[in-house]
């Protein structure tokens, strides 16, 4: 298929000229096809008991017949109207199912023709697995019987899928609540058609509203309407046998939740007025709870429209919010509630407060423990055991306490406080096991906890497993991973008492497979799967993580690739390529830890610049780029000098090494990492050319924060105007390839921010490139765009760097 792309060139020159060209889609170089073009393993699904293993298959890319669909983007969606599903969803193709102890895979027998399915769930015991195919018409419920490994349809392709997946286990195993179109669904209107009865108008009544900028939100009348029927559904339960019987009548349902014990069901159903301002999640909503028959039990939360909200990233809105169900227990709610008001500035000695609220909420909620910090999640264990976190943003604080849910007079133990930046510290996260209502709490044997560890250390990354005692708040190590030359991750625990662990292991060249290993029996480790690696064409590429220093000490790190033979002690001299992505950080400390793992499978894909390994190229991906803002001082008051200050450290190591000309480097990023990359070509002279893919470089587009900045254009205008390159676009003289989605769903990084950019470089004899790759939104998808994307890159380097 040869499709036109519209692309910006500006030539280099003493007088910079300005073609347009009509471009067809090209495919890279035959060493960097052979590695983008590729078959995709599949993904791995395993039930609790570890008997039955899932293998689901897709395309390795979309294409852009894929992305060539009806689509509406409303109220913060992008709706399929046809299909009434996701416009951005990524289907599975191909369904089979294994046997772990057995080396045969089975294919599921009965799928749909054709198949495009998503939403797969397995059953509460586990023996049945739903899942929904997208027919051209729309979305059907289908499900497989595990034993046997046979799919049946149970339903039409008449299901709303526009608020995600629309159907939810029952208790029984045997029955799905299912959301279905109504049958007096109202037609959609076309807005180009639609003749409007007046103007859109919108009022500042004097209130603060202060929002970050959103897209894809709802414009007028005609988007409400739309909105309204594309979202609205009717609740049906759906036997395996196919039978469906109405259990709510037609509302905005945007969230269904049973209680453990499955006689309640709780139901969040959006409400007018609507925003143009803010997305469907502020959005007015109601919360009701109804019994297993539909009868209404209680409503049990209101929360209106949230278009302001307090200042900054610990503030959060007032009432009941993070409303669940106790996993333990078989019917109680539990909520929190802001005890500041939710404003981050209030001064207060407690933020938060947890509530429970036992069904059938006839008595009221009481409370069951108050928190210092903005609350942060709560796992449930037992009747003695919980643990409730909380975190402050702006000191990165994260603390965890174990408390007593049915003794509030024993005041809660801190057992973790810490900086969550600091993952030399970490403590791992507890095991889990679904208890007898088919819920994970902690797992717990003897009185006794697990904490699996990712184990990040100066010395390297050693994942762990640590015995936690709950009475004397005492670890045990139970087992420490040190394998030469591979990466062990240490997915869970499955039998605590003979000691078998779920594992996944990995090299620089051998794709990541699944093992049981025995952590009592001498750590004996057993194959699950055997998947192959599919660029055996660098798995002989050198791969090392470098460490190194920034000039005021900083300690940073990068991932090294040399070519296949390159001969270091010869030291031929390379051009280098560094790709990376700012991070901000409050302290030096944490900014300095390494997480990077050399023995990590490496795995080139359109993110990085790792296929120009196998072209003669250096590359340092994910060179490490901290933004650093202490005490009081925010980071970005010295982004530039700091990002400067990364990108020397960086090429200096390199070069220290003696592998590459130093005249000879290469920056590029993605949407946080274009901006970094246009502002390093903007004020630095380290490198030959840039490539910037998706990003903002105009930040008073972005005028009440963006990235962490929680300070407004008003407040800093100078840190915004100083770090925005486009009102620095005069300084621009070095090469520039700017990329961008044709249709960017993400916040900030509107096209139009790449679009201005560059015709501000145009008028000002800057060099630079545009490419808008067609259909694709912020990540890109299309094996055509994709390819092409490689094509570009690869003659922009070699026009600029290598040449």
């Amino acid at each position: 298929m040869k499709l036109k792309l519209l692309s910006l060139f500006v030539f280099v020159g003493t007088f910079s000229t300005i073609a347009q060209e009509n471009v067809t889609y090209q495919k890279p170089s035959a060493e960097i096809l052979a590695l983008a073009d590729y078959e995709r393993a599949p993904s791995v699904s395993m039930d609790t008991k570890k008997e039955y293993m899932l293998l689901s298959y897709r395309n390795t890319y979309k294409t852009l017949d894929d992305l060539n669909q009806t689509e509406m983007k409303l109220g913060g969606l992008r709706i399929n109207p046809v299909t009434n599903i996701s416009s951005t969803v990524t289907y599975i193709n191909n369904l089979k199912i294994r046997k772990i102890k057995d080396k045969n895979e089975i294919q599921v027998s009965g799928l749909p023709a054709n198949a495009r399915i998503t939403n797969i769930s397995w059953s509460p015991n586990e023996k049945k697995i739903a899942f929904t195919n997208t027919t051209n018409q729309g979305v059907e419920l289908w499900f497989i019987d595990v034993a046997t490994a046979t799919a049946k349809k149970l339903t039409s392709d008449n299901l709303n899928a526009n608020l995600g997946s629309p159907f939810n286990w029952m208790k029984d195993n045997e029955t799905l609540l299912v959301k279905m179109l109504p049958k007096n669904r109202p037609a959609l209107i076309d807005s180009n058609k639609d003749i409007p009865k007046g103007p859109t108008v919108s009022t500042s009544d004097g209130s603060k509203s202060q929002n970050r900028t959103y897209q894809d939100l709802l414009k007028n009348k005609t988007d409400e309407a739309n909105f309204d029927a594309l979202v609205t559904s009717e609740l049906y339960k759906v036997s395996l046998s196919g039978n469906a019987t109405l259990f709510k009548t037609a509302d905005i349902y945007a969230g269904e939740s049973f209680s453990p014990d499955g006689n309640y069901l709780m139901l969040t159903t959006i409400q007018k007025p609507y925003s143009y301002i803010v997305p469907l999640s502020r959005f007015p909503q109601k919360t009701t709870v109804y019994d297993a028959n539909g009868k209404e039990v209680k409503v049990v939360n209101e929360v209106p429209l949230t278009e302001i909200m307090p200042k900054g990233f610990s503030s959060v809105r007032k009432g009941k919010r993070s409303m669940g169900w106790r996993a333990d227990k078989p019917a109680t709610l539990y909520f929190v509630e802001a005890l500041d008001g939710g404003d981050q500035a209030v001064k207060v000695d407690f933020r938060d407060e947890v509530f429970l609220w036992q069904a059938p909420f006839t008595s009221n909620p009481t409370s069951l423990i108050k928190t210092q910090q903005r609350y942060g999640g709560i796992m449930w264990a037992n009747d003695n055991i919980a643990i409730v976190a909380d975190s402050w943003y702006d000191t990165r604080n994260t603390k965890a306490y174990l408390f007593n849910p049915s003794n509030l007079a024993v005041a809660p133990k801190i057992i973790e406080d810490r900086n969550s930046q600091d993952i030399y510290s970490d403590p791992g996260n507890f095991e889990m096991k679904k208890n007898e209502f088919g819920r994970y709490v902690i797992a717990i044997e003897n009185n006794k906890g697990y904490l699996i560890g990712d184990g990040h250390t100066k010395e390297g990354q050693f994942p762990f497993i640590d015995e936690y005692d709950f009475n004397t708040l005492k670890k045990t190590r139970l087992y420490t991973s040190n394998m030469k030359d591979k990466k062990e991750d240490l997915m869970s625990i499955e039998d605590f008492k003979k000691g078998d662990v779920l594992v996944m292991i990995q090299s620089k060249n051998e794709y990541p497979n699944y093992y049981f290993r025995n952590i009592k029996s001498k750590n004996k480790l057993t194959p699950i799967t055997a998947f192959k690696n599919p660029f055996e064409s660098i798995k002989n590429v050198h791969k090392e993580v470098i460490k190194y220093k920034r000039k005021d000490g900083v300690e940073l790190s990068g991932t090294l690739y040399l070519p296949v033979g390159y001969d270091k002690t010869k030291k031929e001299k390379l051009p280098l390529l560094i790709w990376a992505y700012p991070a901000e950080y409050k302290d030096k400390n944490s900014a300095g830890q390494n997480d990077k793992n050399p023995n990590e499978f490496t795995f080139p894909n359109y993110g990085s610049f790792v296929y120009w390994v196998t072209k003669g190229y250096a590359v340092l991906d994910d060179a490490a780029f901290p933004i650093i803002g202490e005490g009081t001082t925010e980071p970005n008051d010295t982004f530039i000098p700091q990002l400067v200050a990364n990108a020397e450290a960086a090429i200096d190591a390199v070069d220290k090494l003696g592998y590459i000309n130093r005249k000879k480097v290469a920056i590029g990023g993605h949407s946080y990492g274009a901006f970094m990359t246009a502002n390093l070509l903007t004020h630095s002279n380290l490198f030959a050319c840039g490539i910037a893919r998706s990003g903002a470089y105009n930040r008073t587009l972005t005028p009440f924060g963006f990235q962490s900045e929680q300070r407004n254009y008003w407040d800093v205008p100078g840190v915004y105007n100083g770090m925005s390159p486009f009102m620095n676009a005069e300084k621009m003289k070095t090469p520039l390839l700017l990329v961008h989605g044709e249709a960017d769903n993400n916040p900030g990084t509107f096209t139009l921010q790449s679009e201005r950019y560059f015709q501000a470089l145009k008028g000002l004899g800057g060099p630079a490139r545009l490419v808008i790759l067609p259909k694709e939104s912020h990540g890109y998808v299309a094996k055509e765009n994709i390819l092409h994307l490689l094509w570009e890159q690869d003659q922009f380097l070699e026009k600029y760097l290598k040449n």
